[in-house]
């Protein structure tokens, strides 16, 4: 890429989240649903409904049929369009400018740990910031699947910005630009580490795209489950009523008070490691690796292979 206005990795990056995501979708479903049970605060999701990810499988595909899995695919398809596009074009073409001015790599030719990092880090809060309303919609239609309300992709935008606004869509969008700088602070600068250092054993081959994106999930999933949780159950909330005592002279007369389970990222925090213990934030850690592995395994061989026709 000589051209820092190259629209390749923009466009290779869309293509190779997307095919991810198709297949790895329902496995994200299940850690979702993981993630959001057992809320002490929340009685519509209090209950442990699933003992695992596996256990969480098979009970929505037989309760709720096959397709609950895929509940909310669409708006994921939509979400790796924009901040699948937006972050690795991004990273790519930051990589490219550091280049350019003499900031990547130092005397030897390795590239700056620190520099690939930062790179990382701004490519993936900003296009997750962006993409955000597409997050939200895909974790309200994956908590509900279709087997208990079958709604569409526009009947949840609409639902979602009638009762609580343009804010509702941008909802969980701090925890969510965190999450995504941790993943691309740890993941895209480890594949990119790994590939290097393996080259002279595998080459430029799918067997060291394979082993370098494994290592590169493993290190992500550590990191930004914690934030997942909170994040997602920051995005799943929504503004309830609840009744108070009215002072005016009608002594017996009640008013409804809108409120949120959670006023932010920090204090879902506390709430959830108050109620429900340390552990709580890593509810879904299996899932999240099992999928990233194979996310980051179809992303980057594609990626790769897509490379190609540089």
């Amino acid at each position: 890429m000589s051209d820092i206005r190259d629209w390749r990795p923009f466009v290779y990056g869309g293509m190779a989240s997307i095919m991810a995501e198709f297949g790895t979708f329902p496995i994200d479903t299940t850690k979702t649903r993981l993630q959001i049970q057992g809320q002490k605060t929340d009685r519509s999701h209090s209950e442990l409904r699933y003992r695992g990810m596996t256990d969480a499988f098979v009970k929505i595909s037989r309760q709720e049929g096959v397709k609950a899995l895929y509940s909310g695919i669409w708006p994921a398809v939509l979400r790796q369009a924009t901040y699948g596009t937006i972050k690795f074009g991004t990273y790519y073409t930051l990589k490219k400018v550091a280049t350019d001015r003499g900031l990547l790599h130092d005397k030897a030719g390795n590239e700056s740990l620190w520099c690939n990092a930062a790179c990382a880090t701004m490519a993936g809060a900003i296009s997750s910031a962006i993409a955000n309303p597409t997050d939200v919609l895909k974790v309200r239609m994956q908590v509900h699947g279709r087997g208990i309300s079958d709604v569409g992709l526009v009947q949840c935008f609409r639902e979602i910005y009638i009762h609580e606004g343009i804010r509702g869509l941008w909802r969980g969008v701090g925890p969510t630009a965190q999450r995504a700088a941790v993943i691309a602070a740890v993941e895209l600068p480890v594949y990119d580490f790994c590939k290097l250092h393996l080259m002279e054993t595998f080459g430029d081959q799918v067997a060291n795209h394979f082993i370098s994106s494994f290592i590169a999930s493993l290190g992500s999933a550590i990191a930004s489950t914690p934030i997942d949780v909170i994040r997602t159950r920051l995005m799943n909330q929504r503004r309830v009523h609840q009744l108070q005592h009215s002072i005016t002279p009608a002594a017996t007369a009640t008013t409804a008070t809108p409120r949120l389970y959670y006023n932010g990222s920090v204090d879902c925090a506390v709430q959830t490691v108050r109620n429900e213990g340390f552990r709580a934030l890593y509810k879904g850690f299996i899932p999240t690796w099992v999928r990233m592995g194979p996310w980051n395994i179809i992303f980057f061989i594609t990626y790769e292979q897509l490379k190609q026709f540089y």
